[in-house]
């Protein structure tokens, strides 16, 4: 990517992270130093252009899951895991909090094999760490197709004046 200028500008690159109601979790990404952009949407799956109400009905296989653009000068990508960890339970199968069904799975979805081996080196920690009761359902799987949710979904915590999920 180069500005009109001449000069290198920013080379983004890309994480996908499925842990439960995409407002919650495209909140807690949009507060991280280095994230420049998430969308909430759904993959995983195996329907084209799924819509909410597909995706709800249980028969599409995806996720409610974000698409984080980040700079990884800034940060990290295991810094990334990091917040995907802390902002949900990997230790419940198909469920947060109150919301039930696979589109609500923990999952990260890999955009390279660096990714893939930092994200199954993450896990490995998490259970070893002592720190959950359960084991971790976590599905760490490559990336298939991104579907951009619709427009009302996208940063509905600041169109609906929210300032963090009431789970």
């Amino acid at each position: 990517m180069t500005s009109s200028t001449g000069s290198s500008a920013i080379d983004l690159e890309t994480a996908t992270f499925a842990a439960g109601c995409f407002w919650g979790v495209e909140d807690a990404f949009r507060q991280v130093r280095g994230v420049r952009d998430v969308t909430v949407g759904y993959t995983g799956g195996h329907t084209q252009n799924p819509t909410y109400y597909d995706v709800c009905g249980h028969g599409t296989g995806h996720a409610e899951a974000v698409e984080v653009e980040f700079d990884p000068k800034e940060i990290a990508y295991e810094d990334l895991l990091g917040v995907f960890w802390e902002n949900h339970d990997p230790t419940t199968l198909n469920r947060q909090g109150p919301d039930v069904g696979t589109q609500y799975r923990s999952a990260i979805f890999t955009h390279s094999p660096k990714q893939a081996a930092a994200a199954e080196e993450s896990k490995r920690k998490l259970e070893e760490s002592g720190r959950l009761r359960r084991p971790v359902v976590t599905e760490i799987t490559p990336a298939a197709t991104f579907w951009k949710a619709e427009e009302y979904h996208q940063r509905y915590f600041e169109k609906h004046g929210i300032s963090h999920c009431q789970i």
